[in-house]
């Protein structure tokens, strides 16, 4: 069974946006079918916000060309999944960040491997995210972590 992996938005974009090498990597790993990339509504929806900013921000719009071939990698790539119910009390991590809550949560209650992410707040939750089996981590903490394929 092919692991999931969950993105913050910050991950997505250094993937599909700006092509840094960290989220190429990771890209890379969901177009060849070796991770599942998962979703919940809310980070679908935080998605599209963040990447409909590449038309209208002055500071992103030299990207703006980028949105469409974007949107279209999320659509192919992305497996949208429900949002997880209230979580019992022992396995509910409380984000500093309330809009980066969806993600842990999701990430918990349904043990996804990994949690990949820049951010923070979410990063101060990986001592007490991984006894629930999940691995809150960096981009390049992620690619460092996995096996380097054979010749």
């Amino acid at each position: 069974m092919t692991p999931d992996i969950i993105l913050d938005t910050n991950v997505v974009l250094d993937w599909l946006v700006f092509e840094h090498a960290s989220g190429l990597a990771i890209g890379e790993a969901v177009t060849e079918g070796r991770v599942r990339w998962i979703v919940s509504p809310a980070m679908q929806e935080e998605l599209v916000d963040v990447l409909g900013r590449l038309l209208y921000l002055p500071t992103l719009l030299r990207w703006s060309a980028r949105h469409a071939p974007a949107m279209a990698a999320v659509q192919a790539w992305s497996q949208p999944v429900s949002p997880p119910g209230p979580l019992p009390h022992g396995e509910r991590l409380r984000c500093t960040d309330p809009d980066d809550q969806c993600f842990i949560d999701l990430a918990v209650a349904r043990r996804t491997p990994w949690l990949v992410t820049r951010d923070h707040a979410l990063r101060r939750l990986a001592r007490r995210a991984q006894p629930l089996g999940v691995a809150v981590l960096t981009p390049e903490a992620w690619a460092e972590s996995q096996p380097v394929p054979s010749a």
